[in-house]
């Protein structure tokens, strides 16, 4: 971090002319806009690698013009990025795993970070998906823990600093970065006499992630770093806080809300951390969506003491940016000056998630200057992920995944099913005799808008196609399970559709929302067969489960190829901590991905894209049953044999571009 950056008070623009007054008096007030970016995921510009296409719907380029506007309505602003910024396209990946970025060189999103003078930020969970060293180099950190060289250089980096409260290294029981910063900025206000002056605030900003990165990302950290909870940190820095003469207190928490009981392990934990005393003002992020919003149905959103129209949890202004940067948080802080400090009149502060979506449905220009900063990053990574690996006779799409189209997955699960045999007979022949399964998942299900689906044409195969087909740089584990278990997996992946009533006439909507798609795991083995029923309630839908043609015995043991992600604990799935891991590979999911692809040569429909493992089980309803996708796909339904899907209406009226559709379950 450069600590001179910290040292050195910003002259915000327009307080020139304006009189300095070291202590406003009483009653003093002003207007101070936190602006969030969350969830980037290296979306610098609004490009789809996996497509090679522009995307205007996405990229800090864009984010970048609300950013100007913010500031030119807000003098006294402050940006605060949320993390998970370093992780998630293929140029994140090109500068991370195929050509590293040096060490006198600065990552591109920081590199656009720096340009649109961002203060602060905090880190997310991703931010630790390529290790310790390389999070270390890139941040410009000097990490004291195992596996990071004590003499390791201080690298480029960000321009400014970087706070993490709750993960600690295991070595020095200190936090990896530090914990909180205070920042000193002169801002205008108003006198109680109503004429302008410029003042003197002091923000405290904290940093959180989600503690259940130890285990997502348990081969880089195991051992080498530990994590406290959420609320409890909070407890113990806040006091501090004020202590050294913090104003605000500004909670960046890379986590979501859940009302669940609250525990240290907890990964949206925001519910309970706005109810500690002394949090003025919470960003959060993490679960890529906006917050407030009105007409969210999110469980999260709708708790008590939780205000989705106006943004504030217990009261405290609250607010999440989306992702890739599709909104920017701004939180309006209205203080007033009671005499020893500022506090925030919540009566008159007001918080927003502004889209670069207009209302005409355009999107807003991008700032030409981010484009020319990573301009060579960008033209190395389309070229490397040009780079043919296969050819395929069939088009692999996500658009249905949710209603039976397993195109774009069962390839995913033939790789990972042929890793963990091989690595078995090579490495673990107690295992030998176990029969090998793999769970999968659509990743790209439209959450991110109807842009947001795995789709791979027919032709030649590259490395951006492998990449669209799995979107993550997980590892790949396999789990031991039985029968029983297999079965419990299943029903909790089944939580992806809603309870249908077979007697209502009204249209009901199959697919739950709040429960995502990349959760929804599916088999595609010939050797198992299910249905799930949509008209019971979770727990009791999984029916007519068989192995080889026969009831599946709940003492039937298996390898079950999975992620890091999900054998370690994520998506909360009855089993999955991590304990019952046998094989954690060294080999990325989608390395894995590419290497039987080019092992394949060719792909085929009949050979890696029709073994359909599971159906909706039968069920005459009254009315239609609806979900929502990409419009005008319907010939892709039935190249999959979805012979029960129709496009209903084109345009679903909801705003985003999606078609309506319904699904037949008599059939």
């Amino acid at each position: 971090m450069r600590l001179v950056y910290l040292a050195l008070p910003l002259l915000l623009a327009g307080c020139a002319g304006f009189p300095f007054n070291n202590g406003p008096r009483a009653g003093a007030q002003a207007t101070l806009a936190l602006l969030e970016t969350t969830d980037l995921h290296a979306n610098v510009l609004s490009y789809d690698y996996y497509k090679l296409q522009a995307d205007p719907a996405l990229g800090l380029e864009r984010t970048a013009t609300l950013i100007k506007q913010a500031r030119a309505e807000y003098p006294n602003n402050l940006l605060i990025d949320n993390g998970d910024a370093l992780q998630g396209t293929a140029l994140a990946d090109y500068q991370a795993l195929v050509q590293p970025v040096a060490c006198g060189d600065t990552l591109a999103i920081y590199k656009a970070m720096n340009q649109l003078k961002v203060d602060i930020a905090g880190i997310g969970n991703h931010e630790f998906n390529y290790g310790l060293a390389y999070l270390n180099q890139v941040t410009a950190s000097h990490f004291d823990v195992d596996g990071v060289p004590a003499d390791a250089p201080r690298c480029a980096g960000p321009d400014f600093p970087i706070v993490l409260a709750n993960i600690y290294s295991a070595k020095t029981k200190q936090p990896l970065f530090a914990p909180y910063r205070i920042l000193t900025r002169e801002i205008i206000a108003t006198g109680p006499e109503g004429k302008p002056l410029r003042a003197t605030i002091k923000v405290g900003v904290i940093g959180f992630t989600p503690p259940g990165v130890l285990s997502w990302d348990k081969r880089w950290l195991e051992g080498k770093v530990y994590a406290e909870g959420v609320r409890e940190t909070a407890q113990k820095y806040i006091p501090q806080m004020r202590a050294e003469g913090a104003d605000l207190i500004v909670a960046v928490s890379h986590g979501g809300v859940d009302g669940a009981p609250y525990t240290p392990q907890m990964e949206n934990a925001n519910y309970y951390l706005a109810q500690v005393p002394g949090v003025d003002a919470l960003l959060i992020g993490h679960e890529h969506l906006p917050f407030p919003d009105a007409a969210s149905q999110r469980a999260g959103f709708n708790l008590p003491g939780v205000d989705k129209v106006n943004g504030t949890i217990y009261g405290v202004p609250a607010v999440m940016a989306n992702l890739w940067g599709k909104h920017l948080g701004v939180i309006g802080l209205h203080l007033t000056y009671d005499g020893s400090r500022w506090v925030v009149d919540k009566r008159r502060t007001t918080v927003e998630a502004r889209s670069t979506k207009q209302a005409d449905g355009s999107y807003v220009a991008a700032d030409p200057a981010i484009a020319a900063l990573v301009s060579s990053e960008h033209a190395a990574t389309i070229r490397y992920v040009q780079t043919p690996v296969g050819t395929s006779d069939f088009r692999m799409t996500s658009y249905f995944a949710d209603v039976g189209d397993i195109s774009a997955i069962e390839l995913v699960n033939q790789a990972q099913t042929a890793y963990v045999r091989d690595y078995v007979k090579a490495n673990l022949p107690q295992y030998a005799a176990l029969p090998v399964l793999s769970m999968a998942s659509p990743f790209k299900t439209g959450a991110a808008g109807v842009a947001d689906y795995t789709d791979v044409k027919p032709g030649a195969v590259a490395l951006n196609n492998a990449a669209d087909l799995y979107l993550y740089p997980n590892a790949l584990h396999a789990v031991k399970l039985n029968g029983a278990q297999l079965k419990a997996w299943l029903e909790k992946s089944a939580e992806r559709f809603n309870r249908i009533d077979p007697a209502s006439s009204a249209p009901q909507e199959l697919v739950n929302t709040g429960f995502a798609g990349f959760n929804f795991d599916m088999l595609t083995n010939a050797d198992i067969r299910y249905q799930i029923d949509v008209t019971q309630p979770v727990g009791q839908r999984i029916v007519g489960l068989h192995y080889k043609g026969a009831p599946l015995s709940p003492t039937q043991e298996f390898l079950i190829a999975t992620n890091n992600y999900r054998a370690s604990g994520g998506g909360g799935f009855p089993g999955l901590d991590g304990s019952r891991t046998v094989i954690a590979a060294p080999d990325s999911s989608r390395d894995v991905l590419i290497a039987y692809i080019k092992h394949t040569g060719q792909l085929t429909r009949a050979n890696n894209g029709a073994t359909r493992s599971w159906r909706f089980a039968p069920a005459a309803v009254k009315g239609p049953v609806v979900f929502h996708s990409a419009p005008n796909q319907l010939e892709l339904a039935r190249a999959a044999g979805l012979a029960n899907v129709s496009q209903l209406k084109a345009d679903d009226g909801g705003g985003k571009g999606f078609a309506l559709y319904g699904i037949d379950l008599s059939k």
